[in-house]
């Protein structure tokens, strides 16, 4: 008998509500509910394949240990013993900065696992903690912190006239400024009203194809083109005034940074026409209301930080926040509720406190401790060096910059363990892998996507919305899975610590349940979790009485468009060399720029064992223009070799119209360690591997050049396709 039940997919951040379908216990199948009030039954292919994410023959059910290189499988409970006992020897030997903790992308859907592994590392004193969004977008919590935050936040994106997309595919990515919840449909909507899109991409995106106006620019200069766009708004004034004039902080410094940014030299730089910068301005200006937004390409591309600073600028410019009196559109249902008011927020110390990290003069910041230097660090003898790292969610080995060096220290470490649902490339080279409970064997809260607000304007639930699924299966018959949170917890019995989760402590005798660990995570929210449960297809908790206060009287705080760091950043850009590439001086030996990409049917590393999201290939296609595939004598499915100034991978061509010529666009997180290289057409190509994370790199995030990365291209092995 077949039983249909809600639940949130956690195959990626988006949270999607969605209807299971069980039959004897064993889910089935995976559809969009018409009846959830925010995704209004949208649900991708990824989302649709739970079943198979849960029954993969590749899914671990055990955990495993690995001695002189050999796998066996090793009971959870004997796992947890031996880890607790090495950690407690390399903490009394080395001290704790010798344990590390890394939490990628499939950790964020699981709040409880994140917060008890933080909770571990504050009990063994580790400051050692390291997230996938120190190499993803630490330009936008940087950005914020010189800039400012407006307390009441944007506006939304529901009743905008004209909205702008730096490098951001949200149709696709479910990410950069369209809510990810429904995208596409919410897009379609917005211009059926009439809204203007602009895009600015080196290629004709999903989104982009949907543009009003689409900007194909060379990779690299989304700064040159915002700074232009910047200089078109204040030439023809197109600002707004009074906004400036009473919550604003160096305009004048502004004005000065960005007076060479002519559209004519936008135009001759960044390849794109200089009535295109002109009328993008314009469009932009001419609407009432809609924000700028920036993707992860433009943050994995040279000066992120810059980059995410000027949208903001953009939108200040504009007066593009919520005033006193309008609606608060999400206040929040599973945290304290968001009281905003018209005005600026004090600004964080942006970086230069906290850890001082042993490479490239590196230390803790607002996007938190660079992944970029964890390897370093792994590697680097000495007082401090890392001994023992776990991975919670995430994927080094695909997902480092520098794969090289990311092998080199994978192999280098004492204690590595990862925490991962099959046998990535990362838990290959792992002593234990503690495979967890995913998707619908744990219960699920919306929460964790309110929360995305703190890190980036414009992103997070656009309503008050919130959605609770308690666990509706089992995990596979004679399986040995721990969720995320047990696994911390079980360490942490077993050395004897004291744990705070949440800010409370926990009874260390009698271990809570996954749902008691929820209610702890919710503790004060607006709405109580007991109340979201009585709606098993989510609810907006709409409260029209929750307005935008005014600004209080003693607020001196304003948002400044003159920041001193980003002002001389603007000024190094402008004296760069303008060279036949992407303006950056010393790379016109190379022929194209790679740039990153998503693609629908994977979710970073993660999807690729499931027949059916790979039924065109398991590989990260080099996509290039025909003119450049004709041009070098290739044909889409040869073999080529791309190689950086600091390594060289090997890739599959496949003709894609839609990218500029002069560029090679592929997604990131493929391909396996370089034994492994030779099986490109079954696992990919790593465009970490090209990144050198010694050069080229944001000296106060330490992210590196990921994107619009320099490279040359040539003929490769042909054999390797009849592997």
């Amino acid at each position: 008998m077949t039983q249909r039940h809600t639940a949130i997919c956690r195959f990626c951040h988006s949270f999607c509500g969605v209807n299971a379908e069980l039959e004897n216990g064993k889910l089935v199948a995976v559809l969009g509910d018409i009846e959830n009030p925010m995704y209004h039954g949208y649900t991708c292919i990824k989302g649709r394949q739970l079943p198979e994410q849960h029954y993969n023959l590749e899914r671990l059910l055990h955990p495993q240990k690995r001695t002189n290189n050999k796998r066996a499988n090793v009971a959870s409970e004997t796992a947890l013993d031996e880890i607790a006992a090495q950690v407690q020897s390399l903490i009394a030997d080395h001290g704790p900065r010798s344990i590390a903790l890394y939490t990628g992308t499939y950790a964020f859907p699981y709040p409880a696992g994140g917060a008890m592994a933080a909770a571990f590392m504050d009990a063994i004193g580790s400051p050692m903690r390291f997230t996938s969004g120190s190499i993803d977008q630490p330009g936008k919590p940087m950005a914020i912190a010189f800039h400012g935050r407006w307390h009441a936040g944007p506006q939304p994106f529901s009743d905008s006239d004209t909205w702008m997309l730096v490098g951001a595919n949200p149709v696709v990515s479910k990410w950069g400024g369209i809510p990810q919840y429904n995208p596409g449909k919410r897009l379609h909507d917005a211009l059926k009203r009439d809204m203007k899109l602009i895009v600015i991409d080196p290629r004709k995106t999903e989104s982009a194809r949907r543009a009003h106006l689409h900007l194909q620019c060379k990779p690299g200069e989304d700064p040159t083109i915002l700074a232009g766009i910047i200089h078109v708004l204040i030439a023809e004034n197109l600002i707004d005034e009074a906004f400036i004039a009473g919550d604003v902080d160096g305009f004048d410094a502004l004005k000065e940074a960005v007076s060479q940014y002519t559209p004519a030299y936008v135009a001759n730089r960044a390849a794109v026409p200089a009535h295109q910068v002109i009328e993008a301005a314009r469009v932009f200006a001419g609407g009432k209301r809609g924000m700028t937004t920036c993707g992860t390409g433009p943050n994995m591309a040279p000066r992120g930080t810059l980059t995410e600073y000027l949208v903001l600028v953009i939108n200040t410019l504009c007066g593009r926040w919520l005033r006193a009196g309008e609606p608060m559109p999400n206040p929040f249902v599973l945290l304290p509720e968001r009281i905003g008011r018209a005005e600026a927020e004090p600004k964080p110390q942006a970086f230069g406190y906290g850890e001082q990290l042993r490479v490239r003069d590196l230390g803790d910041n607002v996007s938190g401790l660079s992944a970029a230097a964890l390897a370093d660090e792994i590697l680097l003898e000495g007082d401090g060096q890392v001994k023992a790292l776990f991975s919670v969610g995430g994927n080094p080995m695909v997902a480092w910059p520098d794969q090289l060096k990311t092998f080199d220290a994978m192999l280098k470490l004492e204690l590595n363990v990862a925490l991962d649902i099959k046998l990535s490339a990362t838990a290959k080279l792992a002593d234990y892998v503690l495979p967890p409970k995913i998707g619908l064997e744990t219960p699920a809260i919306s929460q964790p996507n309110e929360g995305i607000w703190f890190y980036g304007f414009s992103t997070g639930f656009p309503e008050p919305y919130a959605m609770y699924q308690p666990k509706l299966i089992d995990p596979p018959k004679d399986s040995d899975l721990l969720e995320e949170w047990e696994v911390f917890y079980g360490i942490a019995q077993r050395m004897g610590l004291s744990l705070n989760f949440a800010g409370q402590p926990l009874d260390m005798q009698n271990k809570p349940s996954t749902d008691d660990l929820l209610e702890l995570i919710c503790t004060g929210s607006r709405i109580p979790l007991d109340e979201v449960k009585k709606y098993p297809h989510g609810h907006i908790f709409d409260d029209p009485s929750i307005k935008v206060l005014a600004k209080a009287d003693d607020c001196e705080q304003k948002l400044d468009v003159g920041n001193e760091f980003m002002m001389a950043e603007l000024a190094e850009v402008r004296a760069e060399p303008v060279s036949a590439h992407a303006g950056y001086a010393g790379e016109e030996e190379f022929t194209h720029r790679l740039v990153s990409r998503r693609m629908n049917d994977v979710y970073n590393s993660s999807g690729r064992d499931i027949p059916r999201l790979v039924r065109n290939h398991r590989y990260n296609p080099a996509y290039m223009n025909p003119s450049d595939i004709d041009e070098l004598g290739l044909h889409a499915g040869d073999v080529v070799e791309i190689s950086s100034a600091h390594a060289t991978i090997l890739g599959v061509i496949e003709e894609a119209d839609d990218v500029r010529p002069g560029v090679v666009s592929m997604a990131h997180a493929f391909g396996d360690a370089p034994v492994h290289d030779k099986d490109v057409f079954y696992i990919g190509s790593n465009t970490g591997r090209l990144t050198n994370v010694e050069a080229d790199y944001d000296t106060r995030t330490g992210m590196p050049r990921m994107s619009a990365i320099p490279v040359n291209l040539r003929r490769g092995d042909q054999s390797l396709a009849s592997r």
